[in-house]
């Protein structure tokens, strides 16, 4: 595996888009730019790529968790490819190997883990979807960080991506329930 660069980001909110405040709200990112070995081919067997999220998720999770100033309450993980690469390349790496590092991390997951991937070029935004980590019906927490770096992925890379957040959206007025009820 051929890591290029890692990249991490810190959001701290105090108010919603409309400038109202809200108690804060952390939302952390790791993004890491790895070469992607089946770029330009056309590969059945991608078990080789599930080892990028069983060697990286574990880094990656721990590092975002001593980010937030509290507990973990939501997660997810998304996956851009570039050109040359497929989308199941992003499937490849988030979902087999993927769950169980960031889980062990937050320490919790009931709950799906939610995730996004496709292919992009250069630049190109990727939106990572948040749900709460152990009630998929605690709609008030589910959210998206909207993440790029500016000179990834090149068409044979990929972009692996993992977030967190302490807490739910800024003043959720869709009338979730409290998470476990």
């Amino acid at each position: 595996m051929i890591v290029r660069k890692t990249l991490f980001t810190k959001e701290i909110i105090t108010a919603d888009e409309l400038g109202r405040a809200c108690s804060p709200i952390t939302r952390v990112a790791a993004m890491v730019v790895v070469r992607n070995q089946f770029a330009g081919q056309d590969q059945d067997d991608l078990s080789e790529l599930f080892e990028i999220a069983g060697e990286l998720g574990p880094k990656m999770s721990t590092e975002l968790v001593s980010m937030l100033p509290g507990p973990a309450v939501s997660y997810g993980k998304a996956a851009l490819v570039g050109t040359a690469g497929a989308m199941e390349h992003g499937a490849a790496v988030l979902h087999p190997k993927l769950g169980a590092p960031v889980r062990a991390a937050v320490g919790g997951g009931q709950a799906l883990m939610p995730s996004n991937h496709k292919v992009g070029a250069i630049g190109d935004l990727i939106d990572l979807p948040l749900g709460h980590k152990d009630d998929p019906w605690a709609f008030d927490f589910i959210d998206t960080m909207t993440l790029s770096i500016a000179d990834a992925p090149r068409a044979d890379e990929l972009i692996l991506c993992i977030a967190l957040s302490d807490g739910a959206r800024a003043n959720p007025r869709v009338g979730s329930r409290p998470p476990g009820k």
